[in-house]
């Protein structure tokens, strides 16, 4: 099993950036990956952001160029750095662990709660 923590959400102005954090317990041998989905009122729950643990990060189009995953192995942590923000980035963000490399062949199996995120205008 694997327990997730998610922090650093909040209201930020439109261009400004956050740094989510994604704090991981626990052990499953089948986990490979790491992903964070947001989901926004009224709207599909969409994949934004997954590293491997080999290393490869992949990005949807919409976030591509602003936002960055990584993780740090020796704090079990991982992270999306999210700059430039806009309104349409508004939404509840979620950690998970999973399996896969691409985004379309990503599978989460774990969730963390969800975090906040709010960009204004």
């Amino acid at each position: 099993q694997v327990q997730l923590v998610e922090s650093g959400g909040g209201l930020v102005q439109a261009g400004g950036s956050l740094r989510l954090s994604c704090a991981a317990s626990g052990s499953d041998s089948s986990i490979n990956a790491m992903g964070w989905y947001r989901q926004a009122p009224g709207k599909q729950r969409e994949l934004v952001a997954t590293i491997h643990s080999a290393g490869s990060t992949n990005y949807a189009d919409s976030v591509k160029g602003r936002f960055t995953i990584s993780r740090d192995n020796a704090k079990n942590t991982g992270y999306l750095q999210m700059n430039s923000l806009k309104p349409e980035d508004t939404a509840v963000y979620y950690c998970t662990a999973g399996s896969g490399i691409f985004m379309g062949r990503y599978r989460p199996t774990y969730w963390g709660q969800g975090t906040q995120v709010t960009v204004s205008s």
